[in-house]
Formats: structure tokens, C-alpha cells, sequence
């Protein structure tokens, strides 16, 4: 039996890797020199600094069934974690700070800390459990039902809703912050879902980062394959599935834009007008800094965070957002830095310190986001702009180059809206199906969606082998 994946993602490759283990024949095809697609990593700013190119902070990798059917450690790849998961630092000089050790946040909460214990503790003592049935297509029979409704009455309100149960600044914009992450309106029902799973993820496994950056991860899946008898071809742009027409199977690791192109009239209308109604995301403008040093953040515990989300008070948060999901900018967006090398030491050079930064920034922005993030992390790290040695900026249009998979930007690979929970990219129980023969789509546009878990391509490729 023969296989093709078309993008080599990760869930491409956790598609191939899934296949192969089960007997198949498989080749992935790579259009660029460099394999992962989201996944990987360069020096961008100065020579021996590290910088992740796209997804960096990895909770899911450590977590999905996928990734606990692998063994990690012995294919070379070490998780690290910082001290502190996240801090979201504040304009009087204070910090929410996420600590994996759920007692220890709930204590930096003060008045907050019972309240957030009562929310997240049992999420976070169940967290496999709960990922069994969140990484699957959301028409499916529950494994826990009792588990998986508990989180659906929280996931299904807005994160403002959740957000207002806090008294405090510090749990309000912590948790306003976290929710953002699914880049849209946070008034809206369902907003909460990637707040809530994110916090559970961030207290029962971290924050981690891979250690020497987040290729090692994708080189260690491609050894894999090729351990298994799988092979990878770069350099290969598919522009019709007819070029593979020797496959039993084909997984698309695509936009379902560039799958519809792929598949042409192979592809069945029904499916054919799901794939056109798809609808892509508010963006990201990514800078990456070599700082002299550590940032010098105002409020205590900041500077131990592998992640800081900037962006001011639960309700600055809320309204940057709004302004990006209706087309607009921010002038004081909502960033979040990435400070990988506090958890990663190797990744710098004679004190100097790479850092990772995002802007959420309208669809398809050609804006220069830059002094936008420059002026939003010194108003809570004063000096920072004179500490920076060297930058690196891609702006939203071009993150495509380092991912197609990134339209205009959208790293999401897909708006998250409800509509869009539910069908992604159709609904019903076997949403990788295209419609055409042999033919799935596995990437980040199919459920769970995005996040660096490898479920979408095992998921894609267990249902063509059922289909066999």
C-alpha cells in the first residue's frame, strides 16, 4: 500500500509517522528546502542565537495521544520549562504569574486563588483524560462524558464571562490573556474553550520549549519516518493530486483553499462549497530581538517567565482584539514575548538573548507592527528599546514563507469561531474526508485545530485506513 503526505507540518509528519507504523509505504512532499513547516527554528539576529520561527511553547507536544505514542527522549528531544509559565505584567507594577505548581498560582492570586483553583484543578488532574476526547472531531461519543461536560459549561461561555468571576487585575487579565490566544473577540460564546485548555495544559504539563529549539523536534519526527521506511522529498511543489495518482492514500497537510486547488473536479460540490466558505483569521507580525541581557520587566517574577503576554488590563486585552477581528489595527496591540532561552540557556550567546514577539494584527495587515511591540513591552519594561542589539521583523504577509499553511498571516491556519468549531472544515464525524477518492486533509484547518499536537494528521490517517 502506497502513501503520499503533501506538506511536511506536523501533522503531516505525524500523519506519515502513523501511517508507516501501520504498514504503509509513504513519501512526503515538501514544496520548500526545510522540513516542519510551523516547526523550526534559525538564527535570525546574530550568530549562535537561537529563534524559533513559529510555534515555540509546546504544552500539546508533551500531552496528545500522538506524542505519548512516541519516545521523545529517545529520538533526542528534552522539553525544558521556566520557572514561571507566564506572567501578564501590569501598569502598577504587579504581575499575574502561572506557575505549572497549581497551589503556588492560586497563592500569588491572593483573593483570587480559591476561585482559580475551582476552575482549573480538576482539568488539570485529568488532563489526558480530557485530551482524549478534545483531540477527536467534535461529533463523537465521549470516553468521560461527565469530565468533557463539566469543561463544555465553562468552554462554552465567553472569556469575558469567566474572566469577571476574578476580583482581581492579575487573575482577570492572566486568564483574558491566555484566552486571546485563539485570536478573536473574547465577548463571544466559546471564547473561553482555548483559555481554559491552555491553563489546564499550563498547570498539569507546562510551558515547555524544546531544548535547542523547535526544529530539533521536527528533525527528530523526519528520523523517525525514515526509521520506520518512510521517505521525504523537498523541493517537490504538488499542483494537482493527479501527479500521485499511484497512491492508495493521500493526506493533505493544506489549507483547504490549496487542497480544493490540488483536487479540482475531483472534488464533490458539497465539499467543494464547505472548502470556499472557509474563512481565515486575525494575523500575527513577528519581530525577533537579540537583547543585551534580560528585559528589564518592572514587576517582580517577570523576568523567570517563558512566555509574557503585553498587553495591559483584562478589558485593554479585550478591546485590542476586537479591534483586530473586525478588520482594524491596534495601537497598543496585544503582544505576546516569548523568552525561550530562560527555560533554554543554549540558545544565547555572551549575554545576549534572543527573543520572540508577536502582534495580533488584522487578516492580511501590511502594516509595520514594529514600534507598535517595541512601545508596548517598554511601557512595562523601561530600557528595553536600548537593551535591543539587533532585529528581525516578518510581517504578516510573509509568515507565509515560512509556513503556506500561514495565509495572510492567520498562524491558526483558520478563524476559531464557533461556526468554525463546528465545522472545520466540515461538519459531522469524519471531517479529514475531502469528498474525493482516497484523499484527506490533515492539517491544522481539521479538528482539534491548531497547536502543535500531531492529531489532526494521526487523526486524517486512521480514517483513511478505516476507509481501507
Amino acid at each position: 500500500m502506497k502513501a503520499y503526505v503533501v506538506g511536511s507540518g506536523p501533522n503531516g509528519l505525524a500523519g506519515a509517522i502513523e501511517l508507516a507504523r501501520n504498514g504503509v509505504d509513504v513519501t512526503v512532499v515538501e514544496a520548500t528546502a526545510r522540513l516542519g513547516g510551523g516547526l523550526g527554528s534559525a538564527e535570525l539576529t546574530e550568530p549562535g542565537l537561537v529563534h524559533d520561527l513559529g510555534a515555540a511553547f509546546m504544552p500539546m507536544a508533551v500531552a496528545s495521544p500522538f506524542f505519548r505514542s512516541l519516545d521523545l527522549e529517545a529520538l533526542g528531544v528534552r522539553f525544558r520549562d521556566a520557572p514561571v509559565a507566564l506572567a501578564h505584567p501590569l501598569d502598577d507594577g504587579t504581575a499575574g504569574l502561572l506557575r505549572q505548581d497549581l497551589g503556588a498560582t492560586a497563592r500569588g492570586l491572593g483573593a483570587d486563588g480559591g476561585t482559580w483553583r475551582a476552575l482549573f484543578e480538576r482539568f488539570a488532574e485529568s488532563f489526558p483524560e480530557l485530551l482524549d476526547d478534545a483531540m477527536q472531531p467534535m461529533m463523537h461519543m465521549p470516553r468521560h462524558p461527565l469530565l468533557m461536560a463539566r469543561f463544555g459549561s465553562i468552554a462554552a461561555q465567553s472569556a469575558a464571562r469567566v474572566s469577571a468571576t476574578f476580583r482581581t487585575e492579575q487573575a482577570q487579565a492572566l486568564f483574558t490573556g491566555i484566552a486571546a490566544h485563539a485570536f478573536g473577540a473574547l465577548d463571544k460564546p466559546f471564547s473561553a474553550a482555548v483559555g481554559v485548555m491552555l491553563t489546564a495544559a499550563a498547570h498539569a504539563v507546562g510551558w515547555p520549549v524544546v531544548e535547542g529549539g523547535a526544529q530539533v523536534l521536527a528533525d527528530a519526527l523526519v528520523r523517525h519516518l525514515v526509521d520506520l521506511g518512510g521517505r521525504v522529498e523537498t523541493r517537490r511543489e504538488v499542483l494537482s493530486v493527479r501527479e500521485l495518482d499511484d497512491a492508495d492514500i493521500v493526506l493533505l497537510d493544506t489549507t483547504p483553499a490549496a487542497a480544493a486547488a490540488m483536487l479540482g473536479d475531483a472534488m464533490p460540490r458539497r465539499f467543494r462549497r464547505a472548502y470556499g466558505a472557509y474563512m481565515h483569521g486575525p494575523a500575527a507580525f513577528k519581530v525577533d530581538f537579540a537583547v543585551d541581557g534580560d528585559i528589564p520587566w518592572t514587576a517582580e517574577g517577570v523576568r523567570d517567565a517563558g512566555v509574557v503576554h503585553v498587553g495591559g488590563s483584562a478589558a485593554e486585552v479585550s478591546a485590542a482584539e476586537a479591534r483586530i477581528t473586525s478588520g482594524a489595527s491596534a495601537r497598543q496591540p496585544f503582544v505576546l514575548v516569548g523568552q525561550q532561552y530562560v527555560a533554554d540557556p543554549g540558545r544565547s550567546r555572551n549575554g545576549v538573548n534572543p527573543v520572540w514577539a508577536y502582534a495580533h494584527v488584522p487578516y492580511g495587515s501590511t502594516v509595520d507592527a514594529t514600534e507598535r511591540i517595541v512601545r508596548q513591552v517598554e511601557r512595562f519594561a523601561p530600557g528595553f528599546r536600548d537593551r535591543v542589539v539587533a532585529t528581525h521583523t516578518t510581517a504578516a504577509i510573509g509568515l507565509a514563507a515560512v509556513n503556506a499553511n500561514y495565509v495572510g498571516g492567520d498562524i491558526n491556519t483558520g478563524a476559531t469561531s464557533f461556526r468554525q468549531l463546528i465545522a472545520r472544515p466540515t461538519a459531522g464525524r469524519k471531517p479529514y474526508r475531502t469528498g474525493a477518492p482516497r484523499t484527506y486533509l490533515c492539517s491544522a484547518a481539521t479538528p482539534p485545530g491548531p497547536g502543535i499536537h500531531g492529531m489532526s494528521g494521526m487523526n486524517a490517517a486512521r480514517a483513511a485506513l478505516a476507509q481501507l
